[in-house]
Parts: structure tokens; C-alpha cells; sequence
């Protein structure tokens, strides 16, 4: 994610505080059939998001049904089927699930009991879960659309109807899940609306009926997806077509009175995809496209084949264009990095966001001569200042109280690509490039940590790269730049 800057672009600082509003983290829990205590919430103990995910099952697909009536204000009809195999013995089940009315559940067909304990619905099913079996959990429930003080995401909604925005720990706002990018699942959609609104989601389209005076329309994806990048757009929309390399299927959404206006941005992206597969090899997924949203979102999005942007992003005269393509070129990277190869635990956040900030100002280089070595000093100047404040980018400091999206700071974008400029500094241009190839293929549709990096980064490079990677990935302070010994760094605030 990238907070869309408030700043006139006359001085482009394309501040990250990044993937900022997918709330972040997860939590369908089970609890081992041999402790008999109260529900209670659980976690998987994520350092940043302690209390979100869930131990003891493995989520394998989600079928969310939702029902909206045209009212973007009231709660929608929903009920979500979650497909899951038990990794240990299990005498109640966990989920994240946080604003909405629980009206049943049933496991395997059976009722269950259930009750909410902080942000967990906890299931205690007819009987216990047995290692390895599969259960299906099904609860129907309201999903509501209205912010609560505390809201850091889930429901958006836009002028003429609703998008989603769970990054980091908001999906829980809007289904029942395991919410944390550790569990990554099959999704399908199926949404009703009434007619005239256009749905779409992630994945593609695989069914459409109509009945009296509604359209259901269901959509499916075809990799894993975590729930964080779960998005469904509800709107007077237009679906826009074209084909991409290879001939892909780009798929754009856009309110239906700015299609034209909104041409010019949007045929941009196939040469985009293309750029980008160039780096790193062939796009990842069954689709892609922009989803133009009419709301004063504040951020732009990575949502799984479907990329959030606010409609205001293109409109705004003082953003050169050279700088909004590479706001798009940042969300397409993301594809690779942060949606196929996501994250095992938020403390890798910067995986996401260095190499989506590192494309995207390599992109600004190549098409329109926004030179990266200028970006990346200032980065280096401004590094210390950023460390101090949100801590080293392999090991940010946690969200601020309140506020769960605050692990989004410039550390974890210019920061983070500034480790990537220094390891190419370090093993060269050939290998950089054969690494970030090897990066998203080899973790492609999983997950990964940032030791999984530096293991084949040091594979790559013929060497150990465990020292270089403890002292930029961690270090309090920024170590010296590798072929830039005249490089120097600001005093942080303070000092």
C-alpha cells in the first residue's frame, strides 16, 4: 500500500508509509481438545500483532456469499464458508471476526455453539476436531459497512457503493477468516446486488444469474490469496477489457462517468506489466487491473489481481504524470512481491514495500529519467532520522496504540529499497537481477521470511551475506554505502 501524499508533487517525496491501511494480521484459532479453558482470544504471535492468526488448522478456501440491498450504510447479508484441515486436536475453533452480527454456525454440518471474546468468534463445534480432518465451518452473519472509531479498514465505502481495504489486519472486519497473510487460501465470491450496480473481485468472473430484481455474480481465484488483499467492489461501475503480454486479461473497473476520463491511465498498463516482467519474470496471476474508487481513501492498494486506487490520485493537477505512473508501477509490483510471495509474519513487511518502492523508482529512472541514485541518496541521508523513528526495516517498532497501521513509515518503503540499492552495490547489477528473479519464482503462491532472503541472496551471490544483511536489515544505525564512501547521513531529529 501507498498513502497517496498531501504534499504538492512540485517536490515528489512519495512518502511510503506504505502498504498502510490492510490492517494487518490474522486470526482463525483452534484451541488443542485438551484444554478445557474458557474462550478466550487467541494469536499466532506475530511481534507486531500478537493477539491476531490462529494455531492448530490450516485454512484451504473461503466461499463468502454476501448480499448487498443498496445501501452502502447498513450491514449486508453474508455468510462465509471457511474449507480447513486441523493441525492439532481441537475443542474449539477461533476466527477473527469483529463488527458484524453472528446469527449460526455449523461445523460439518452440525450446529455449533459460539460466542465473541475480544476480536475472536469462538466456535466450540458438536464435537472435537481430531488432528489432520477436514472441517467446514459455515456462519451466517451480517458484514458491516459502518466505521467504528477504531477502524483502521475493512469496508470502504465510495460514493455509489463499496470497496474493500483490509491491509493490514482488517479482513476480520468483514469476514470470519484466519486473518493473517501465514494462511493463505483459495476465495470465492458471490455477490448480490441490485440491478444496475456492478460487482466485481478478485479472480475472474464464473457465474452470473439474475433474479427478479438482483444479479448475483460469482468470482474465483486461482492462486492463494492472503485475506488482507480480499477485495470486492460494489458500484454504477464500468468493466473495462483489454489484453495484456501474453495475452492476459487486464481487467479495469471505473465509475461509469469517468470511463473516458480515465482511459489515458488506464491503457498504460499492459507496457507496465510487460516493463515488469522484463525485471522479474512472468506476472504471477489470472488477471489484473486498477479498481478507481470514489472515496477519500488516503492510500492506494495491492488487493490481489485488482489494485485499489482513489479516483482523486488522476485528477489532481499538481501530480505530474511520470509521478502517478510510478504510483501504479508500485501497486504492480506488489503482484510479485507482497501478494504472491507474501510475508510469513509482518516483521517482513519490508520485503513488500522495499521492492515495491524500489520498481516503482526504477521505473521513474528508466521511463522518465527520475535518476534512482539521486532518490536513494537522500534516502541515505534521511536513513538514520527514519531508523530512530520506526525502527531498523527488518524489525520495525510496533503500531502505535490505536493506530495498527502506523507500521507503515517511510523505513518501510525508501528505507527498505535503500537495502536493495545497497545489495546491488554489493554483489553486482548480474546477480541482483538473477536474485530478484529467483526470489519470485521460488516462493511463488507462498510465503516467505526475511531469512529466506538472505539464504539465497548468499546462494546467489557465491558467499555468506549474513553479516551484510544483520547490519542493514537491523542495525540501529545506517552502515556505510558500498561504493559510496562520500555518502553522509543527517543527525536524526534530536541530536
Amino acid at each position: 500500500m501507498l498513502l497517496t501524499p498531501r504534499v504538492k508533487a512540485s517536490r515528489p517525496k512519495t512518502l511510503r508509509i506504505a502498504t498502510a491501511l490492510l490492517a494487518a494480521a490474522t486470526s482463525a484459532t483452534l484451541l488443542a481438545a485438551t484444554a478445557p479453558s474458557p474462550a478466550r482470544p487467541l494469536g499466532i504471535g506475530d511481534r507486531l500483532f500478537p493477539h491476531l492468526g490462529n494455531p492448530g488448522y490450516d485454512v484451504m478456501a473461503y466461499d463468502i456469499d454476501l448480499t448487498y440491498r443498496g445501501d452502502n450504510k447498513k450491514p449486508l447479508d453474508a455468510v462465509t464458508v471457511i474449507d480447513a484441515r486441523a493441525t492439532a486436536p481441537l475443542k474449539r475453533v477461533n476466527l477473527d471476526f469483529a463488527h458484524g452480527k453472528v446469527r449460526s454456525v455449523a461445523v460439518n454440518g452440525a450446529p455449533a455453539r459460539f460466542e465473541s471474546t475480544g476480536e475472536d468468534l469462538v466456535v466450540t463445534p458438536s464435537r472435537p476436531v481430531d488432528r489432520g480432518e477436514r472441517m467446514r465451518i459455515t456462519v451466517r452473519h451480517t458484514s458491516d459497512p459502518r466505521p467504528t472509531k477504531d477502524q483502521d479498514g475493512g469496508w470502504v465505502p465510495t460514493a455509489d457503493g463499496l470497496a474493500m481495504a483490509n491491509q493490514a489486519d482488517a479482513g476480520h472486519r468483514v469476514f470470519p477468516s484466519n486473518d493473517h497473510p501465514a494462511d493463505k487460501a483459495q476465495f470465492t465470491f458471490r455477490i448480490t446486488t441490485p440491478k444496475g450496480l456492478t460487482a466485481v473481485a478478485n479472480g475472474l468472473p464464473v457465474a452470473t444469474a439474475h433474479r427478479g430484481a438482483t444479479t448475483t455474480r460469482a468470482f474465483r481465484t486461482r492462486h492463494p490469496m492472503a485475506t488482507e488483499l480480499a477485495q470486492v467492489s460494489i458500484g454504477r461501475s464500468t468493466v473495462v477489457h483489454r489484453s495484456g503480454p501474453n495475452g492476459l486479461p487486464v481487467r479495469d473497473v471505473v465509475p461509469t462517468k469517468d470511463r473516458k476520463a480515465m482511459e489515458r491511465w488506464l491503457k498504460k498498463t499492459p507496457d507496465q506489466i510487460d516493463w515488469m516482467e522484463g525485471k522479474v519474470g512472468r506476472y504471477p496471476f489470472e488477471t489484473y487491473g486498477l479498481l478507481i474508487a470514489q472515496a477519500q481513501t488516503g492510500f492506494e492498494l495491492e488487493t490481489q489481481t485488482l489494485s485499489l486506487f482513489e479516483r482523486d490520485l488522476f485528477k489532481r493537477p499538481e501530480f505530474p504524470e511520470w509521478y502517478v505512473d510510478s504510483i501504479m508501477v508500485h501497486e504492480l509490483a506488489h503482484q510479485w512481491f507482497g501478494d504472491s510471495v507474501s510475508p510469513s509474519s509482518w516483521s517482513d513487511l519490508w520485503l513488500n514495500e522495499g521492492h515495491a518502492t524500489w520498481y516503482e523508482a526504477l521505473f521513474a529512472e528508466e521511463k522518465s529519467k527520475k535518476p534512482l541514485q539521486k532518490r536513494m541518496r537522500e534516502a541515505y541521508r534521511q536513513s538514520d532520522g527514519w531508523r530512530q523513528a520506526g525502527g531498523p526495516p527488518a524489525a520495525p517498532k510496533g503500531p502505535a496504540p490505536g493506530q495498527k497501521i502506523s507500521i507503515f513509515r517511510p523505513v518501510v518503503y525508501d528505507g527498505s529499497a535503500l537495502v536493495l540499492y545497497a545489495l546491488r552495490q554489493e554483489i553486482g547489477q548480474r546477480d541482483f537481477d538473477r536474485l530478484e528473479r529467483d526470489w519470485v519464482h521460488t516462493y511463488r503462491d507462498g510465503n516467505a521470511t526475511t531469512a529466506d532472503f538472505v539464504r539465497l541472496a548468499s546462494s546467489t551471490a557465491g558467499r555468506d551475506l549474513s553479516g551484510f544483511f544483520d547490519a542493514w536489515l537491523y542495525g540501529a544505525k545506517t552502515p556505510p554505502m558500498p561504493g559510496h564512501p562520500d555518502w553522509r547521513k543527517a543527525a536524526p531529529a534530536g541530536k
